[in-house]
């Protein structure tokens, strides 16, 4: 059995307690010692399963305002123009699609960063990441898009997850 780091069990009880207090938006002393211990309980079972690597990375300023920056705005404006895309082909009647399953390159190379991107990609409406692959020291993401515009496999990934790979890059390699 692998020994749990504390900087992981830190690390997953910090974002378990921010959670916490997002939900119950309360601040009394009982509600903040029981989120303490329910997070601090969490963390102490669930740290291995979820923090691998560099544990603490989240604590560097720039890369805080770097990830937080791309989820309200790299983000938030794929999720916008996605959304939009998705209701002109919907308010058209769905005719004229071309459904289909792309295999795209993706540069990322940590197992997080593969995850953020695949994430981001099935987030937006029209994509769904069905897999991740390495092959031959590549790594590729299997993406189901409802209207697939290109099958090659370069330029579908750049259609396709273009801006959000280049964020996600910028807080996470």
């Amino acid at each position: 059995m692998q020994k749990t780091k504390l900087p992981a069990v830190l690390a997953t009880f910090v974002v378990c307690y921010a959670f916490w207090i997002l939900l119950t938006w309360t601040f009394t002393v009982q509600e903040l010692a029981a989120g303490a211990i329910v997070s601090l309980a969490i963390a102490l079972f669930s740290a291995r399963f979820f923090v691998h690597e560099k544990a603490g990375w989240l604590a560097n300023p720039v890369r805080f305002l770097a990830c937080l920056g791309y989820w309200i705005g790299t983000f938030m404006k794929e999720l916008i123009s996605a959304n939009l895309n998705m209701a002109r082909i919907c308010f058209g009647g769905c005719r004229d699609i071309n459904p289909g399953i792309v295999k795209i390159p993706t540069d990322m190379q940590s197992d997080y960063g593969i995850a953020a991107v695949a994430n981001s990609i099935t987030l937006t409406p029209g994509t769904i990441t069905m897999e991740t692959t390495e092959e031959d020291g590549q790594n590729y993401l299997y993406v189901h898009w409802i209207d697939v515009k290109e099958t090659d496999p370069e330029k579908a990934g750049e259609a396709i997850k273009g801006s959000l790979e280049r964020g996600v890059r910028r807080f996470w390699k």
